[in-house]
């Protein structure tokens, strides 16, 4: 379920893809409005608070990666959704940094995109810091005690290998690049040891996951970063297409 009033601001610059995503969302029960440009966006975004922004990359004049800083600034708690092209990874990466929430590549089906806008909302109007016990699928996370449960079991855990958990458990949902997993558990003068994080990612998949071979918790977001995924959870969009 939605809650009520969820507004999303569409800014793509073709119309007809604009009018079909509004109608496709106003029908899944968001309300939304549109906008034409990234300059137009920023403007639309001064005047009226949105609870989500759907926004393409690539569009004439104001790039959509400038519009989405700008907005960040405007509005926070906003939660931003940046489209972009299949194969082109650097503008993924190149999204979250500059504020996007989440993306989604064309071509995408309403679905997935419809569950990736419900995520981002969960997380813009939650705020679990205060919480002490994360849970998930068969995993539960005790944040003060520092101990993890899988099925009622306590896991050992390396002090790194807890704090990756913890920070992609707070994260639920949200891709999260190499770097910043890299900075925030390790420290800021790291960013660069990619075979370093992917070791530390599969030790802890052979720990919490039934198969880690296929694994439905830590998902690889290619050439991104990693996302944490409840399995439990329906509503939980499955990893970007390929």
């Amino acid at each position: 379920m939605l809650p009520q009033q969820s507004r999303v601001l569409i800014v793509d610059d073709e119309p007809p893809l604009r009018k079909a995503l509004r109608a496709s969302l106003t029908a899944a029960g968001f309300t939304a409005e549109e906008a034409r440009t990234g300059d137009e966006a920023v403007a639309v975004a001064k005047q009226h608070p949105f609870d989500l922004v759907l926004l393409d990359i690539n569009m004439p004049g104001l790039t959509g990666f400038e519009a989405c800083r700008r907005i960040r600034t405007l509005a926070p708690r906003t939660g931003i959704v940046m489209v972009t092209v299949r194969d082109a990874e650097d503008d993924k990466v190149r999204a979250l940094e500059s504020g996007a929430d989440d993306y989604i590549t064309k071509p995408f089906r309403l679905r997935e995109l419809i569950a990736r806008l419900k995520a981002v909302l969960r997380r813009t109007r939650f705020d679990d810091s205060a919480q002490a016990v994360l849970q998930a699928g068969n995993l539960e996370i005790d944040l003060e005690r520092r101990l993890l449960r899988r099925a009622g079991k306590q896991v050992h855990l390396s002090p790194k290998e807890f704090d990756l958990l913890a920070y992609l458990m707070r994260n639920l949902d949200a891709p999260v690049t190499h770097v910043k997993l890299l900075r925030a558990v390790w420290g800021p003068e790291y960013g660069n040891e990619l075979e370093y994080l992917r070791s530390y990612v599969k030790m802890l998949r052979k720990k919490i996951e039934d198969d880690p071979a296929k694994p439905e918790y830590i998902l690889t977001e290619p050439w991104v970063g990693y996302r944490f995924r409840n399995p439990s959870d329906s509503e939980s969009p499955a990893p970007d297409e390929e």
